[in-house]
């Protein structure tokens, strides 16, 4: 890919990206992660890669204002329709269209090609350790949800099966999970380093919480007749 065409496809994004959760520096690190991820695999297109990961979240926008739309979908199809109105063939934006839709967590849709699957590991890494726990804060404020839910006896719950939003239940329900999903050995080795940074701080912050509330509880009783 030379540098004007890069030029094109990242000015397109940036004009497309309000969302600081998905905003343009995770477009850069997951770009990079998928760099990174590449040098260990062979017969990478780049030039497919390189857009796929650029144009991946710029469906954010149109999930962000209708819940029901998937922003893989939604981007996907722009992405396509944006290449092909930029004079690129068609052969070429299909496979960056493939890559897109497949980049989101859908059992239905896996990705297929070495790129999807590169595209798809790059974005993960970017939900593990600690940038993934910062984003998933940073996007629950956005969306004013809680940290945690209290259960019927008035404890916090660890969010493991809750159906109520909140970080703790994102956690368990995604967080969690994402390390058994990588398809690529050298994405596995990345978010294995990070795995350990992301249940320490859940680990920390579920203690934090509880403490709080089973000792102030016993305080409250205490001073309140």
């Amino acid at each position: 890919m030379n540098r004007e065409t890069y030029c094109l496809l990242e000015n397109y994004m940036l004009e497309c990206m309000d969302d600081s959760a998905h905003d343009k520096e995770h477009i850069y690190r997951v770009l990079y992660n998928a760099l990174e991820i590449a040098k260990d695999e062979s017969s990478v297109d780049y030039d497919v890669l390189i857009a796929a990961c650029l144009l991946h979240d710029i469906g954010r926008k149109e999930q962000f204002e209708n819940p029901g739309v998937s922003h893989a979908v939604a981007g996907a199809d722009k992405a396509y329709r944006y290449l092909l109105e930029q004079g690129f063939e068609k052969c070429y934006a299909e496979q960056v269209r493939q890559c897109i839709q497949t980049h989101s967590y859908r059992k239905n849709n896996p990705a297929q090609s070495l790129e999807a699957k590169i595209l798809f590991d790059a974005d993960k890494l970017d939900a593990a350790g600690a940038i993934g726990i910062a984003r998933t804060l940073i996007y629950k404020g956005i969306v004013s949800e809680p940290l945690y839910s209290m259960l019927p006896s008035g404890d916090v719950s660890t969010g493991e099966n809750d159906t109520a939003p909140s970080f703790f239940q994102e956690y368990k329900l995604k967080l969690e999970n994402i390390y058994s999903k990588f398809y690529t050995v050298k994405a596995k080795e990345l978010a294995e380093e990070r795995r350990r940074t992301a249940a320490e701080f859940y680990s920390c912050l579920y203690q934090e919480v509880t403490s709080a509330y089973q000792n102030g509880k016993i305080e409250l009783d205490r001073v309140v007749e």
